[in-house]
């Protein structure tokens, strides 16, 4: 049996400006995010993906393409009905825990927002309880609901945007680069959050990151993205043991390795996309391996796939 995406994005293209200062930030972006999955979206600062989230989120109008929940297209206007149910079962956690966080406001009413919004409790003593078990599953006591911001770590603040997303019982999480912004040692312990939210509640993360070092722990998929386009995507762990784009390659390279020797001594792949020249020939998505995806044209298939494993390459 086929499993339906529970959101599907296709061809997706997101302009900014006008005229001959408009400019591109999202280029034909397409992709299937499934029930219970983690996939992840890795890419260098400015390579969009941050736009590709907010425009799921109806933040940014799509000029071009298609986002479909649950088979409902989101891209265009909706009637004000299908608005608030999109509001509640699509929630986003932002980058900056303290940033995102209001710090004139307590911790109840920072929780409470989306419920107050669209009214989503029927007494003051059913609303506590939601906040209070929202502030558990993340790992955090009830009793700091009555506490501002900046009386938390950079993790208890993270915790707090990720209970704020949890009250509203989505179905959908995008996660726009939640643990840059934490020390390492922190690190670790929200992503375990998300891993045991997502296991407990059949969450589909959406996951924005910059270094697939962090992602490779979290997610199901990884989609590579550079400039706007979509260059690789497959399931994790296939990803990191054959790469084939050249963009791919050199963002593993840049991870750091745990052994002054191998880091002294690593190769630094530095990816020019001058180098791709595609004046008769341009690249297309294509499928490499089953569920391994790569943007190229049929010579850099064969070439990509020849060096990175003997085994042949399907028709792109």
């Amino acid at each position: 049996m086929i499993q339906e995406p529970i959101l599907s994005v296709h061809n997706l293209t997101v302009r900014f400006g006008t005229g001959r200062k408009a400019f591109e930030a999202v280029s034909g972006v397409s992709f299937d995010l499934f029930e219970g999955e983690t996939l992840s979206l890795v890419g260098e600062s400015g390579s969009g993906k941050t736009t590709i989230g907010r425009a799921i989120m109806r933040v940014h109008p799509v000029s071009t393409g298609s986002i479909r929940y649950r088979g409902q297209e989101i891209a265009a206007a909706v009637g004000t009905k299908d608005e608030k149910l999109l509001r509640q079962k699509i929630q986003m956690i932002f980058q900056d825990p303290m940033a995102s966080l209001n710090e004139r406001a307590k911790i109840d009413y920072i929780v409470s927002e989306g419920l107050y919004n669209f009214r989503l409790f029927a007494s003051e003593k059913e609303r506590r309880a939601r906040v209070e078990n929202a502030l558990l599953e993340v790992g955090l006591l009830p009793e700091f609901a009555s506490r501002f911001p900046h009386e938390f770590s950079g993790g208890q603040r993270q915790r707090i945007g990720i209970a704020r997303a949890l009250v509203m019982e989505p179905e959908i999480i995008i996660a726009d680069e939640p643990i840059s912004a934490l020390d390492v040692s922190i690190r670790a312990q929200v992503i375990n959050v998300l891993n045991r939210l997502k296991r407990d509640k059949s969450l589909s993360y959406l996951f924005i990151a910059h270094d697939l070092s962090v992602v490779r722990f979290i997610s199901d998929r990884i989609a590579v993205i550079h400039r706007g386009h979509l260059v690789e995507l497959a399931q994790a762990e296939e990803l990191f043991s054959r790469p084939l784009h050249p963009y791919t390659r050199a963002l593993l390279s840049a991870i750091p390795v745990p052994d002054p020797d191998a880091e002294h001594n690593r190769s630094l792949i530095v990816y020019d996309p001058s180098m791709h020249r595609y004046d008769s020939d341009p690249p297309a998505w294509s499928e490499a391996y089953p569920g391994h995806y790569v943007l190229a044209n049929p010579a850099e298939l064969t070439t990509w796939v020849a060096n990175a494993t003997p085994e042949p390459a399907l028709s792109p």
